[in-house]
């Protein structure tokens, strides 16, 4: 198995035991399969950084980072998954102290994130891993026509 359809599995996976209540289930069909099948075009082009951990050989976790678009200096973690089968083994945890020492590596002043404001596990693991909520929020449509709230978390890494 390659590494896209590595992360795809991740990225599928997460969201069909995560997100299922928040859409249309044709939408959230076509939209977990899309997530499987991306991963090989996104990791070609190399422009962020993405990181595995794994357990037992496995991966199980992914966090996607680079530089954000809208606030210099920083960086945006652009997508942070745990599979099921790593929820409660610290493996997030783990992969979230090595991506935050990779941008600070990396010389990043700070980074942020957007989730979606009614995932309280979500926002529970960016809290117990430093983050706060920013303030800022916003209506995003992942393409079914029907926005959804999120909410911004940020860290400063300096």
């Amino acid at each position: 198995m390659g590494d896209g359809d590595v992360v795809g599995e991740i990225h599928a996976e997460s969201w069909k035991a995560a997100y299922v209540d928040f859409f249309d289930p044709a939408y959230f069909a076509e939209a977990v399969q899309s997530r499987r099948g991306k991963w090989h075009n996104m990791l070609a082009t190399r422009q962020d950084t993405l990181l595995l951990a794994a357990l037992a050989g496995r991966p199980l976790t992914f966090s996607y980072f680079g530089p954000s678009p809208v606030r210099p200096g920083w960086a945006e973690l652009f997508g942070f998954y745990n599979h099921p089968d790593a929820w409660g083994t610290g493996s997030a945890g783990a992969l979230m102290v090595a991506s935050l020492r990779r941008l600070r590596e990396d010389g990043f002043d700070g980074v942020h994130l957007w989730t979606l404001r009614d995932t309280p596990q979500s926002r529970r693991f960016y809290a117990k891993n430093g983050f706060t909520e920013s303030g800022a929020g916003r209506r995003h449509d992942f393409g079914d026509g029907n926005p959804i709230e999120q909410v911004e978390y940020e860290l400063t890494l300096s």
